[in-house]
C-alpha cells in the first residue's frame, strides 16, 4: 500500500489544488483531518500504483506501469510511516462511528504494511505463481481499449515494460544478498512462464491479442500503425526483458534459491511468521493455537466424510475409498468443453437461487474462463478476478482445465460456489458497488474475510439444493477438508518444522485432493507463508457469528438479513465482523 510522503503538502500534490487549506491544523476538527488523510491516502495509492488505479476505473495513469526500485520501496515506507503517525494524531474517539471503524481499519492496514517491509517481503516480488512476470501478459484483458487513446496508452506500457523488469531485478537481487529468497522446491519449472512470452514472431504474444480486431471505435485508418508499433514495442522491450529475466533467473536466482522451506528461516523468520499469522487471520492467534485448531477440524470433518463413506456402502476404508475417486473415469471430464459446461451448469443454477438467499445482488456480471496455458502447470484449481472498479468489465472465475485427470467432477459445485456465486464473485463486486464508503474500503480486501466468505458459501450451496449426490457432497467436505488442513500443514512447515514430503502426506491422508493439486497447493503454501490460514478461520467466525444470530432471534432469524448485515460494510477484519454482527443483534433484541 502506498501512500504520501509530506502531510502540509498532500492537498497541492496529490489533488492538484491550486491552494493549500483555509485553516491551520488546530483550526481543523480531527473529522476535517481524518477525511483529508484518507482522501490523501487514495489519491497517493492510486498515483503511486498506476495498474491498481485502472482497475479501480481511474483511467489517469493507464500510460504508466509504476516506479520500482530500492528507493521507491524505501520513499514509500517513509510515507506510510509519516501517514501513520499523522493517523494516530487524530482523536478517533471524535469522529463519526462509521470513521472510528475506518480509522482502525486504515491503521491496521499501514500497520501491517511497515512490518512487511520491515521482514524485506518487497525483496521477493515473485513466486511461482504470482508476479509482474506472469500478470503482464494477461494486461490486455484488464485495461481499456475502447479508443485510440487507450490504444497509445497500452503502447506505452509495454514500452515501459524495460524499466518495470529492471525494477524488480534490482530487488531480487537485494534479496538475494540479504539471504531473502524463494526454497528452491518452488521453483521447479521456473521456465515455463517465462519462456511462453519470448516469441520469434510478436503476434504470437498474448500482448497483441487486442490488435488482431480493433473496436470500431478506432479508425480504420489507425490500424496497421499500431500494428506496426505493438509489433515493435513486443520485439524491442517486452521480449528482451522476458529474455533478461530469463538469465537473471538462471544465473543469478536459482542457483542460490534456499535449501529450506520454512518462513522460519529466513532473518527474523519466526516473527515474521507470527506477524503473518495475525495478518491473514486479523485475530491474534499464536501459530500453535491455529495448529491445532486445524486438527481439531480435520477430525470432525473426517468423521462427516467417513460418514458418508458408510452411506455408500463403501467396501473398503478411507484410503481406499480415496484412491477410487482419484482414479474412477467416471468423476473426471474427457475434455476441456465437457469440465467448463459442468461449471456453468453450477453457477446458472445457483443464480436461480441467490434471492432465497440475499436480499441485495449485485449488478455486475461475471464469466468464466480457463486458466492461461502458460502458468496452468503450476497454479491449482480455479481462482476469481476482481470486475474493474468503473463497471466495463466483468468478475471472471478462472477454471484450470490443465490436467483433467486431476480436476474430479465431485468438487465442482463447492468449487464454483467459493469462486463466483455465492463467493467471491457476489461479496467482492457488491462491495465495489457501494455507496457512502471510503473509497479505500471499497478496494480493500482482508484474506479472512474475503475467503472465509468463500469458504462459508460453500456450505450455503446445503441449504440451495446443491450436494445431493452423496460424491459431490464428499467434494463438499474434502473442500472443507482442504482449508482444515492448510491450518496444520501451514503451520508445520513454516513454524514448527515439518518436511514439505510431511505436508503432502497429511492432505494426501485427509482429503479427496488429486496428486497433483496437492503438491501445487503445498508449494503455494510453502511460497506464501500464511496466506492459506485465513480461509477457516473467516469461515468458522461467520458461522460462530450465523449460530449466535440463530440462537438469539429464534422463529425470527431471516438468513437474508443476517447476509445483509455480512456483506453490507464490504470486507473487514473479523473483530469489526463481530461488532457490526451483535450490533445488529441488540437493536433487534431492542425492536422487540
Amino acid at each position: 500500500m502506498i501512500l504520501s510522503m509530506n502531510r502540509t503538502l498532500i492537498p497541492l500534490v496529490c489533488l492538484g489544488w491550486l491552494a493549500v487549506l483555509p485553516f491551520s491544523r488546530a483550526e481543523q476538527t480531527d473529522q476535517v483531518t481524518f477525511d483529508i488523510l484518507v482522501e490523501d491516502y487514495w489519491q497517493y495509492r492510486l498515483r503511486e500504483s498506476p495498474l491498481f488505479a485502472t482497475a479501480t476505473g481511474d483511467r489517469r495513469f493507464n500510460d504508466q506501469l509504476g516506479e520500482v526500485s530500492l528507493a521507491d520501496a524505501e520513499r514509500r515506507n517513509k510515507a506510510e510511516q509519516e501517514f501513520l503517525n499523522q493517523l494516530k494524531a487524530v482523536d478517533a474517539q471524535k469522529l463519526s462511528t462509521d470513521d472510528q471503524i475506518n480509522h482502525a481499519i486504515l491503521v491496521r492496514l499501514l500497520n501491517d504494511d511497515l512490518a512487511e517491509y520491515r521482514f524485506g517481503t518487497h525483496l521477493m516480488p515473485i513466486t511461482q505463481r504470482n508476479g509482474f512476470h506472469i500478470s503482464f501478459p494477461q494486461l490486455y484483458r484488464d485495461v481499456p481499449l475502447e479508443s485510440l487513446v487507450d490504444y497509445e496508452n497500452y503502447l506505452a506500457r509495454l514500452r515501459a515494460f524495460p524499466q518495470y523488469t529492471d525494477g524488480h531485478l534490482e530487488l531480487m537481487r537485494a534479496g538475494v544478498a540479504s539471504g531473502k529468497v524463494l526454497p528452491a522446491v518452488v521453483l521447479e519449472g521456473w521456465e515455463t512462464a517465462i519462456d511462453a512470452q519470448i516469441v520469434a514472431d510478436p503476434e504470437h504474444s498474448t500482448l497483441f491479442e487486442p490488435f488482431k480486431k480493433f473496436p470500431t471505435t478506432v479508425a480504420e485508418s489507425e490500424h496497421d500503425r499500431l500494428r506496426a508499433s505493438a509489433r515493435d514495442a513486443i520485439s524491442t522491450a517486452v521480449v528482451p526483458s522476458y529474455e533478461k529475466l530469463r538469465s537473471f533467473m538462471a544465473e543469478e536466482y536459482v542457483p542460490r534459491a534456499r535449501d529450506t522451506i520454512a518462513a522460519s528461516a529466513l532473518p527474523d523468520g519466526r516473527e515474521f511468521y507470527r506477524h503473518r499469522v495475525r495478518s491473514f487471520t486479523t485475530t491474534d492467534m499464536t501459530p500453535d493455537e491455529v495448529h491445532q485448531l486445524g486438527l481439531a477440524e480435520v477430525e470432525r470433518i473426517r468423521g462427516e466424510m467417513q460418514a458418508i463413506i458408510d452411506q455408500l456402502e463403501f467396501d473398503g476404508d478411507f484410503a481406499e475409498f480415496v484412491e477410487f475417486l482419484r482414479s474412477d473415469p467416471q468423476f473426471y471430464a474427457t475434455s476441456e468443453e465437457q469440465l467448463m459446461k459442468e461449471v456453468a451448469l453450477v453457477l446458472k443454477t445457483m443464480d436461480g437461487k441467490l434471492p432465497q438467499l440475499f436480499a441485495k445482488l449485485p449488478r455486475t456480471p461475471y464469466g468464466i474462463r480457463p486458466v492461461p496455458e502458460y502458468i496452468a502447470p503450476r497454479t491449482t484449481a480455479a481462482y476469481y478476478q476482481t470486475p474493474t472498479g468503473d463497471g466495463t468489465k466483468a468478475g471472471f472465475y478462472y477454471v484450470n482445465t490443465y490436467d483433467l485427470k486431476s480436476r474430479p467432477l465431485f468438487n465442482i459445485e463447492a468449487l464454483s460456489l467459493h469462486e463466483a456465486v455465492p463467493g467471491h464473485h457476489l461479496q467482492l463486486a457488491l462491495q465495489q458497488e457501494m455507496e457512502g464508503m471510503p473509497t479505500f474500503r471499497r478496494f480493500t480486501d482482508f484474506t479472512a474475510f474475503v475467503e472465509g466468505w468463500g469458504l462459508y458459501s460453500e456450505r450455503l450451496g446445503l441449504e440451495a439444493g446443491f450436494y445431493q449426490d452423496p460424491y459431490s457432497n464428499f467434494g463438499r467436505l474434502t473442500m472443507e477438508m482442504w482449508r482444515a488442513c492448510r491450518l496444520v500443514v501451514d503451520t508445520g512447515m513454516h513454524y514448527f518444522g515439518w518436511t514439505r514430503a510431511q505436508a503432502i502426506e497429511f492432505l494426501t491422508e485427509n482429503s479427496a485432493l488429486a496428486k497433483h493439486d496437492i503438491q501445487a497447493e503445498v508449494d503455494r503454501y510453502i511460497s506464501w507463508p500464511g496466506q492459506a490460514l485465513a480461509y477457516k478461520v473467516g469461515e468458522l467466525k461467520i458461522r460462530e457469528l450465523r449460530a449466535l444470530a440463530e440462537e438469539q432471534l429464534g422463529e425470527n432469524f431471516d438468513v437474508r438479513e443476517f447476509h445483509n448485515v455480512v456483506l453490507s460494510a464490504g470486507g473487514v477484519p473479523l473483530d469489526v465482523l463481530e461488532a457490526n454482527v451483535k450490533g445488529w443483534l441488540e437493536t433487534q433484541s431492542t425492536a422487540k
